[in-house]
C-alpha cells in the first residue's frame, strides 16, 4: 500500500472523529432546549438530530468546499501537496481534539472556530505568520461578542412579548391559539429564509432577494395557519395553558436547527477530509475541491453516531444548567438563535450556531431576573470560547511537526 493511500486511511479516521464530535457537541444547539423544557425526551433528541444532520448534510450539505476554512489562511501553503496533506491531517486531528476535551467537560464550543484554529496554527507552522489573515481572524472573535449578544437581546424580547400577550393573560391556552399562527408564522419566516440564504441548497437556486422574500412571507402564511389548525386538532391537554401550544412548535424549531446543522456544520470534518481525497487521487489541489456525496453522506453518519454516544453531555448543559426552560422560553431561544444566525450572515458577519444557542438562553433567563441565570456555568462556557482558537491553533503546531517527522 502507497503512502498516500496511508494517509487518506488515517484522513477518513480523522474525518469521521471530527464529525463524531461535532455530533457529540453541536446537538445541544438543536435539541437542548426542547429536552430541558421537556418538549421531547434525550432519546427521541437523539434519534430526530441524528436522522436530519444525515439528510441536511447529504441532500442540503454543499457539494463543493473551500480548501481553507473561511479563508484565514492564504491558500499559498497548499501548493506544495506533501504539505497540504500533513496540515489537512494535523487541522482535522487538533480540532477534533479540542471539541472532544469540550464535550468531556460538558462544554459548549464552535466547531467552526476549532476547525479555524487548527487551520491557524497549520498555516504558521507551514508558511509563518505572514500567512494568517488577521483581519478575518478578528472578524472572528468580534463573533464571540455579535453572536450572544444578538441573541440575547432577540430572546429576552420574543419571551416578553409572549409573557404580555398570552402568559399574563387569563386564559393563556386560548391566547395561545390565537396567537399561534403569527409565531408559528414568524419562525417558518425566518425559517425559510435561512435555507434560501444560508445553506448550500439556497445559494444554488440564487432566487434573487425580493423572490427569497416573497416565497417566505407566503410560506409562513399558510403553514402558520396550516399548522395551528393541526395544532387544534391534536392538541387535547389544556391544563397545560399555553405551554402545551408552545411545546408543537418548539420541535418543529428545534428540527429544523437539526437539519441546517448537518447542511452546514458538515464540512468542518469533510472539508479537510475531501482535500486529503483529492490530493491523494490527483496529486494537486485548488482553492476549492468538489465533495463527492459519498463524504456528504460519510461525514452525516459520523455526527449521527456523536449525537447518540455523547449527545447527552452538552444537552444537559445548555437545557437545564444555564436557566430553567418552559416550552414558551424553549421556543425563544430556539426563534432567537436561528434569527440571529440568519441576519448576522446575510450581514456578512462571522456567527456560531453555538454562541447563538448559549446566547438564547441567557436571554430567557435574563427575562425572569439576574437570580434566575446560572453565571458560574456561562462563566466557564466563555472561557471555553476564548480558549478555542488558540488551543486548536497550538495542538495543531505539535501534530503537524509529529506528522512531518512521521511523513
Amino acid at each position: 500500500m502507497t503512502q498516500g493511500y496511508i494517509v487518506l486511511i488515517i484522513g477518513y479516521m480523522f474525518g469521521f472523529y471530527m464529525a463524531w464530535n461535532i455530533g457529540a457537541n453541536d446537538v445541544a444547539n438543536a435539541m437542548a432546549s426542547s429536552v430541558g423544557a421537556k418538549a421531547i425526551t434525550i432519546r427521541q433528541a437523539i434519534f430526530l438530530a441524528g436522522i436530519l444532520n444525515i439528510l441536511g448534510a447529504v441532500f442540503v450539505g454543499s457539494h463543493v468546499t473551500d480548501t481553507i476554512r473561511k479563508g484565514i489562511v492564504s491558500t499559498e501553503i497548499m501548493t506544495d501537496p506533501h504539505i497540504a496533506l500533513i496540515g489537512a491531517l494535523s487541522a482535522l486531528l487538533a480540532a477534533a481534539l479540542w471539541v472532544s476535551f469540550a464535550t468531556w467537560k460538558s462544554l459548549p464550543v464552535s466547531t467552526t472556530h476549532s476547525i479555524v484554529g487548527a487551520m491557524i496554527g497549520f498555516g504558521i507552522m507551514a508558511g509563518g505568520f505572514n500567512v494568517i489573515n488577521w483581519g478575518k481572524l478578528l472578524a472572528v472573535v468580534l463573533s464571540w461578542i455579535i453572536s450572544p449578544f444578538f441573541s440575547i437581546v432577540i430572546a429576552f424580547i420574543v419571551f416578553k412579548i409572549i409573557v404580555r400577550l398570552i402568559l399574563s393573560k387569563k386564559n393563556s391556552f386560548a391566547k395561545a391559539l390565537k396567537w399561534s399562527p403569527f409565531f408559528i408564522g414568524i419562525t417558518f419566516f425566518v425559517v425559510v429564509l435561512s435555507f434560501l440564504f444560508k445553506t448550500p441548497l439556497g445559494k444554488k437556486l440564487a432566487m434573487g432577494y425580493q423572490s427569497e422574500v416573497t416565497v417566505a412571507v407566503l410560506l409562513s402564511v399558510l403553514l402558520g395557519f396550516g399548522a395551528t389548525a393541526l395544532i387544534k386538532l391534536t392538541v387535547t391537554d389544556i391544563t397545560s395553558g399555553a405551554e402545551e401550544i408552545f411545546k408543537k412548535i418548539q420541535v418543529g424549531t428545534a428540527c429544523y436547527v437539526a437539519l441546517a446543522q448537518g447542511a452546514n456544520d458538515v464540512a468542518n470534518a469533510i472539508g479537510p477530509l475531501a482535500v486529503i481525497y483529492f490530493l491523494v487521487k490527483t496529486g494537486n489541489v485548488g482553492a476549492k475541491v468538489p465533495v463527492p456525496i459519498f463524504l456528504l453522506l460519510f461525514g452525516g453518519i459520523g455526527i449521527a453516531c456523536g449525537i447518540a454516544m455523547a449527545g447527552h453531555r452538552v444537552m444537559e448543559t445548555m437545557g437545564e444548567k444555564i436557566t430553567t426552560l418552559s416550552n414558551t422560553r424553549g421556543f425563544s431561544v430556539e426563534f432567537a438563535a436561528a434569527t440571529t444566525v440568519l441576519v448576522a450572515s446575510k450581514m456578512g458577519l462571522p456567527v456560531s450556531t453555538t454562541h447563538a444557542a448559549v446566547g438564547g438562553v441567557l436571554g430567557v433567563g435574563l427575562a425572569r431576573g439576574i437570580e434566575a441565570v446560572n453565571f458560574g456555568i456561562v462563566y466557564k462556557i466563555m472561557v471555553y470560547w476564548i480558549l478555542t482558537v488558540p488551543a486548536a491553533a497550538l495542538t495543531s503546531m505539535v501534530i503537524f511537526k509529529m506528522l512531518h517527522f512521521i511523513f
